[in-house]
């Protein structure tokens, strides 16, 4: 067997003859990334005519699409709405990723946006 080759078997690799555990394969949770976008424009103050008028989207349904889950925005959309939210593109995206850079700032964002959501909750009760 050639030892560049590596042979993939339920979740496992063999390079050089030595098993190991293939990484999960990271997916993207559509429906914690819509509520993220959300988050991102009410605490910017935007609407989504705002939104539908920045990316020059001639219907809104996709937005509103994004916002609960069925769909995500396109990666030229995203980067738009990572320049127009001031956030990096990850920030925008939850999925199943376990790593991390070690700049990424998105555990203390989360923190906020629970904050947030908590502070919402407690002036509509």
């Amino acid at each position: 067997m050639d030892k560049a080759m590596n042979v993939i078997n339920k979740g496992k690799y063999r390079k050089n003859d030595t098993v190991k555990e293939m990484p999960e394969y990271p997916v993207i949770d559509m429906a914690l990334t819509g509520r993220k976008i959300k988050r991102l424009m009410d605490l910017n103050g935007l609407s989504v005519k705002d939104i539908q008028h920045y990316l020059g989207l001639a219907v809104p349904q996709s937005i509103y699409h994004w916002i609960d889950g069925s769909s995500i925005p396109s990666i030229d959309n995203l980067y738009a709405l990572s320049e127009l939210f001031h956030v990096p593109i990850d920030n925008m995206i939850k999925g199943n990723r376990k790593y991390r850079n070690h700049t990424d700032t998105s555990n203390i964002c989360d923190r906020v946006f629970l904050y947030y959501d908590k502070i919402r909750e407690l002036k509509a009760g």
